[in-house]
């Protein structure tokens, strides 16, 4: 750590730019790893780590005056003796105050760029950024980071800075390389072919990547827990000298710090996930006469939207969709508890959609009177494209065709556990030949930012804007709605921290 008194105070205000030489601050303002940045403390040091200086060494001395102009000797006076130029002393406390100039800048750099990297939210933005911000650093051009937690679990991954997927792959292939730095402390390699003994695939990879230096340190939260390697390559033998080795340190401790904050968020959200994902059907049946599709992502918080498609007796077909109120591990558990329940109401009482909500409202109010939930069930006979459904404040469906686009429009009814006693009317109608149903939850509504009713029109739109050679493929149906609909689609890359699950489940009949 840098040891300043608090109580000195620097006047800085009088030295030039080229004293308070904040050459690593320059170098990361103006993307420097693409170009050699300056040195960042004066006296300025010999070439190191590729980098020249491009501002000449102050000098810490009062301007010498020159001479006036020789006018010759005065009449009547001897001739003057020769001028004696004697060098200014260091004026007191200049070297004091270009030494803490220094510190204060680097303490300044090193506040800017943690700063940058707290305000990241993301595992690859994070592991960017460190790249970026090292580059700058050490005076480097391009690196590379290896994301490898020490304790099992992931998640794994690998970023580069500079480096392509290729590139990336054949540092991998290197034994012993620099991607297998330990968790002892830096390794510093300052001129890769002029070291006895060097691997000769790592002498054929640094060739092919066109690289001649490289130096690496490992990623650290605590002692004995290690996180990765982050490793930075030179075009050029060079190495940091100490005092940008230790302000790359500094850093690199506070963003291992950071990762592994990102990384345990990062678990939770995917065991939540893995959960809510083994809570739903694996595969989807196949049934004569009708063709099915799904689409669902799961909240980065894990929410409690169901989706099911049950075989039922008589070659018939029950489909469900629904929602619990809440988020995280209670609303996952209890969508699978409400979900559990009512296949096996389906399965006793499924031709009678009512019969089926009414007794699953009953069970949410005996069991859970704190949850309420939104369902839609439907009761389908692909046979006679027989289609008897009932709704528990859910939006309804949506049917796609060549001839019409339009909902299904329910009873309006409150959600499950809301009444005492619930009870609303179903509705029958028959599905064309070719004709889609699109049954949806809310999340696929409330993701397009926009009020309910401008969302529904947008999803009206969507279905009915399905080209005509998509229709036959409930998949490619509901690929086009969402594409349409959501900006991202379903891309978990850009889901950001939207809570909201999206299930979206298609049935074409034939």
């Amino acid at each position: 750590m840098l040891d300043i008194p608090s109580r000195v105070r620097v006047h800085v205000e009088t030295l030039p730019a080229a004293q308070n030489d904040m050459g690593v601050r320059d170098a990361f303002q103006h993307n420097a790893p693409a170009r050699k940045p300056d040195a960042m403390t004066a006296p300025h040091p010999a070439k190191v780590a590729g980098i020249d200086p491009t501002v000449p060494t102050p000098a810490h001395t009062v301007a010498p005056v020159s001479p006036a102009p020789d006018a010759g000797p005065v009449p009547g006076t001897a001739p003057a003796a020769p001028a004696v130029t004697v060098p200014h002393a260091p004026a007191p406390g200049t070297l004091l105050q270009d030494r803490l100039a220094g510190w204060v800048s680097d303490l300044t750099t090193l506040q800017e760029l943690t700063e940058r990297l707290c305000r990241t939210t993301g595992l690859d933005a994070a592991l960017e950024e460190l790249l970026r911000a090292g580059a700058a650093l050490v005076g480097a051009r391009r690196g590379l980071v290896v994301l490898e937690p020490g304790d099992g679990p992931g998640p794994r991954t690998t970023l580069g800075l500079g480096l392509g997927r290729a590139d990336i792959g054949h540092l991998e292939t290197v034994p012993h390389g620099p991607l297998h730095t330990t968790l002892d402390g830096e390794s510093v390699r300052a001129d890769l072919f002029a070291e006895d003994g060097l691997d000769p695939r790592h002498r054929e990879v640094a060739t092919r990547l066109g690289y001649a230096a490289c130096y690496a340190l490992p990623l650290t939260s605590e002692p004995g827990s290690g996180l990765g390697t982050a490793v930075w390559f030179y075009d050029e033998p060079a190495a940091p000298d100490e005092h940008h080795r230790h302000l790359i340190g500094l850093y690199v401790r506070h963003a291992a710090a950071h990762l592994a904050l990102l990384l345990e968020v990062e678990r939770t959200r995917a065991y939540a996930a893995t959960i809510t994902e083994e809570l739903l059907p694996s595969r989807l049946p196949r049934v004569p006469g009708v063709q099915l599709a799904v689409r669902h992502r799961t909240g980065p918080r894990g929410g409690g939207d169901w989706y099911d498609a049950l075989p039922l007796p008589d070659a018939a077909l029950g489909l469900s969709v629904g929602s619990v109120t809440g988020s995280g591990p209670g609303a996952v558990a209890a969508m699978g508890r409400l979900r559990a329940s009512l296949r096996a109401y389906a399965v006793m009482e499924g031709e009678d959609p009512v019969a089926v909500l009414s007794d699953l409202e009953l069970l949410l109010r005996l069991t859970e009177p704190a949850r309420s939930a939104t369902a839609l069930f439907a009761y389908c006979e692909p046979a006679l494209r027989k289609i008897t459904l009932a709704g528990a404040g859910h939006s309804p469906p949506l049917i796609v065709g060549e001839r019409r686009t339009e909902f299904a429009e329910t009873s309006v009814s409150a959600p499950l556990g809301m009444l005492a006693c619930w009870e609303a009317p179903s509705l029958e109608f028959h599905a064309e030949p070719g004709e889609t149903l699109l049954l949806y939850t809310d999340g696929l509504l409330h993701r397009t930012g926009e009020a309910m009713d401008r969302a529904f029109a947008r999803l009206h739109a969507a279905a009915a804007s399905v080209p005509r050679a998509l229709r036959g493929d409930p998949g490619a149906l509901a690929d086009h709605v969402l594409r349409t609909v959501l900006p991202d689609g379903l891309d978990p890359g850009d889901a950001g921290e939207d809570p909201e699950d999206v299930v979206l489940l298609a049935a074409r009949f034939d």
